[in-house]
């Protein structure tokens, strides 16, 4: 098993950033109206699991090498736990099948960290060996990862520029 970390530090007052971070990072079907790369994200099935409300989604992007887009589709169990400013994924299908991924969120002084943990621990063989997982985790999750918090990064930073300017 493998982790990648992908960090990122968003200004803007804490308490009013990480409740906008929560509204649009765990709102998934709405990402793809501020993460350019990501074409979908469909709830499938909503149950309780284990006394937590579970979904089922299905998501879809775009990784780009250079001007050749690469599609990607997977899908995954999400809990989202806004007490503990956390959501959960455990991918059921696609490429990754058996990763955990864990977002937390962290309020500071000025602003809030997201931290983004993916674990692998990939359940197809061709993607279990070394090459494989590093193909995985640097060129396809780092770089997806990456994208999506500097988009929500710029998309929370530029709104809270436009209300301070008011």
């Amino acid at each position: 098993m493998s982790e990648t970390v992908t960090r990122i530090h968003i200004q803007g007052p804490p308490e009013a950033t990480l409740v906008r971070i929560m509204d649009l990072a765990f709102d998934l079907p709405g990402w793809p109206k501020f993460l350019p790369h990501y074409r979908w994200v469909k709830v499938l099935d909503q149950e309780v699991h284990e006394g937590k409300s579970r979904l089922t989604v299905e998501m879809a992007c775009w990784r780009h090498f250079g001007p050749i887009p690469w599609p990607l589709k997977w899908r995954s169990h999400l809990w989202v736990d806004r007490h503990l400013w956390q959501m959960r994924f455990h991918h059921i299908a696609g490429p990754a099948t058996g990763m955990d991924v864990v977002w937390d969120l962290v309020p500071l002084v000025e602003g809030v960290e997201v931290t983004i943990r993916h674990e692998l621990d990939l359940k197809l063989p061709l993607v279990r060996t070394s090459l494989g997982k590093w193909v995985v985790a640097e060129v396809f999750v780092n770089a997806v990862a990456g994208r999506t918090l500097a988009c929500l990064k710029a998309t929370v930073e530029a709104e809270t520029d436009r209300r301070s300017v008011r």
